[in-house]
Order: C-alpha cells, then structure tokens, then sequence
C-alpha cells in the first residue's frame, strides 16, 4: 500500500510541475507574443511539449488563459497582502511594487496587464482580473475612508503601471510615492 501511494505521489507531483511549466510557458509566450499569440500549439513548442499534453491540463484556451492570469493575480495579491500587513508607509511599497514594473518584474507585469485587457473579452478572466484593483483599494480603505480617495489611488495604480510598461514613467519610488499619496489624499 505504501509503495501505491509512493507512486501515485511521485506522479501527482510530476503532474503538478507539468502544469506549472505550461502555465510558465504561456507567460512567456504573453510576454513576447501578446495573448493573442497564445494557442496549445504555441504554448506547446515553447514548453516543449506535444499539442497534446497542453490540452489534456488545460482542456481551452480559456481554461490555459484563466490558469495563467492566476498565477499572476496570486503572485500579485500575495504582494500587495505582504505590503499591507508590513505596516509601515504602505503607499511606498505600493510604489516599490509598482516600480518593479520597469525592471525585474516587467514580464510578470506585462503578462498581467496583456490577460487584464484580454479579460474584457472573455469573461472567465475576469475575477482574476479585477483581483489585483480590489487588493489595491484593500489597501487605500486601510488609510481612508473615501471611495473616490479609493477609487483613485486604484486608478493611479494602475495608470502608473501602465506608463511604466510604456516607458512613459520614470521608475523612481520616491515619485511614485508621491503620485500615489497625491491620488489618495487629493492634493491636500
């Protein structure tokens, strides 16, 4: 019995990295393709797998879309939780997060911001989309009150995610920092 269950292990865990290696290529392929470029096909060459084994984890293209915003929205959300519940000036590592956008975490950014836009298309994306906006005003109804103080620290962030994907946006925490806490206290 024990040496059954040894191999049903060992199995569901080579089953688990399969999946989360599909679900990194399809990032990948976001990140340099758009979601547009995103088919079992191309997902698979750039896994190196078959066609097949894409489809047998993830049945539609939606089901691979939704998995791999999910990944992102829970790497977000993990943040934003980890800022919040650091106490602190709460805005600067909302910033410091943003900021990332422009360098090392560009990619996952990117992924995330290319599955967000895609999502207004396919509603099975999104509650995933709207996760990381909801953590955000999470964080902004920690320090106020307001729902249009709320609401725009949420618009901000956003924004500014956005500019700095563009190239738009200079990557200085300090102004980001600043912008944010103009957006929630209104220039008061």
């Amino acid at each position: 019995m024990g040496e059954t269950t040894a191999v049903t292990d060992g199995r569901r865990i080579r089953g688990e990295r399969r999946r989360a290696e599909i679900i990194d290529a399809t990032l990948r392929v976001v990140h340099r393709d758009g979601a547009a470029g995103v088919t079992h096909r191309t997902v698979a060459r750039e896994a190196g797998v078959t066609a097949s084994l894409t489809t047998y984890y993830f049945a539609t293209l939606d089901d691979l879309l939704v998995a791999a915003l999910s990944t992102v929205a829970d790497h977000y959300t993990a943040r934003i939780r980890a800022v919040t519940a650091a106490g602190g000036d709460t805005l600067r590592g909302l910033a410091e997060l943003l900021a990332e956008s422009a360098g090392p975490g560009r990619e996952r950014a990117l992924a995330e911001r290319e599955l967000s836009t895609l999502a207004a298309r396919r509603p099975a994306l999104r509650p995933l989309a709207r996760r990381w906006r909801e953590e955000v005003a999470g964080l902004a109804r920690a320090r106020t009150d307001d729902p249009a103080a709320v609401e725009a620290l949420v618009a901000a962030s956003d924004g500014l995610c956005a500019s700095l994907l563009l190239g738009g946006a200079e990557a200085d925490v300090d102004h980001l920092h600043a912008v944010l806490g103009h957006a929630l206290t209104g220039g008061r």
